[in-house]
């Protein structure tokens, strides 16, 4: 097994110890098909969701990003164990899909509180370990949708596109302490995500109907037809063995990653007229 210490901050290199890296969101989708890769590597995986199972290798871990209290809990639970964390996946998240008129406070807050601030309770209660070490990566999973507004699924977008601030932020100041933050950017994949997606209910009128059930059929249909999650897997691990790991890293297939392209190179008129067709409005 390889193994991974951290040197002293003005050396800035890596040398192998042991790996611990700890996944949340692993109970189910890219998180893990990440914790089963991972585990397959070599490395020490400690894959936490609400349900705290594992799908085999790894150990799982009984922890609700929503909750503070299990956050802190959990985390401690790990050093304990393992005596050091290397690296953390913060990949929990759920998608949830309607008109931005027609979806709640309520909804939008909880899609919120697990994609963006579940990840900043992992950070936040993780980065006084990696400081102490003299390093960590953190690995945050984004989405192509955090770069790219997709129509009915506004407060995904907007959950993805502040974990894309925060993150680019973060970078900044942790740097000093050989810390590295990237942001892993899927598109579509074929993982139980679809499945999984909260639909919001509306009653009564609905002017969005017919628009929105175009929408999300596209975008149902572009996630069945989607590639591997062990794509991503495979990107997460050359992430985490890298000298100098990238800010950024968008993965899937070629047309949607040309999407990111077209947005920074196209007047904004342009790119919206070409955008339309692919994202079913």
């Amino acid at each position: 097994m390889r193994q991974l210490t951290f040197l002293n901050k003005s050396t800035r290199v890596f040398a192998m110890s042991k790996q611990v890296i700890l996944v949340t969101g692993a109970s189910a989708g890219i998180g893990r098909v990440c914790a089963n890769s991972l585990h397959q590597s070599g490395w020490t995986v400690i894959g936490a969701s609400r349900r705290g199972t594992s799908s085999g290798g790894w150990s799982g871990l009984a922890m609700d990003v929503d909750d503070d209290a299990s956050v802190k809990d959990g985390v401690a639970k790990v050093l304990t164990e393992q005596g050091r964390i290397d690296a953390v996946l913060a990949n929990a998240g759920f998608g949830i899909a309607g008109a931005a008129e027609q979806t709640s406070i309520a909804e939008a807050k909880a899609q919120f509180e697990t994609n963006f601030w579940g990840a900043i309770r992992i950070v936040s209660e993780v980065l006084p370990h990696f400081r102490k070490q003299g390093g960590g990566r953190l690995l945050l999973t984004s989405s192509i949708g955090g770069l790219l507004g997709i129509p009915y699924q506004a407060f995904y977008s907007a959950s993805k596109f502040a974990i894309e601030g925060y993150a680019e932020s973060l970078a900044y100041e942790v740097e000093p302490f050989n810390i590295h933050v990237t942001l892993i950017e899927p598109g579509n994949f074929k993982t139980d995500f679809t499945a999984n997606r909260r639909m919001v209910e509306v009653t009564g009128d609905d002017p969005y109907r017919a628009a929105r059930q175009k929408a999300v059929s596209m975008m149902e249909r572009d996630e069945i037809n989607g590639a591997s999650p062990l794509l991503v897997a495979r990107v997460v691990e050359k992430v985490l063995n890298a000298k100098r790991p990238p800010r950024r890293v968008s993965v899937g297939k070629l047309d949607e990653r040309a999407g990111i392209m077209g947005k920074r190179l196209l007047p904004f008129r342009l790119y919206e007229k070409a955008a339309k067709g692919s994202l079913g409005v």
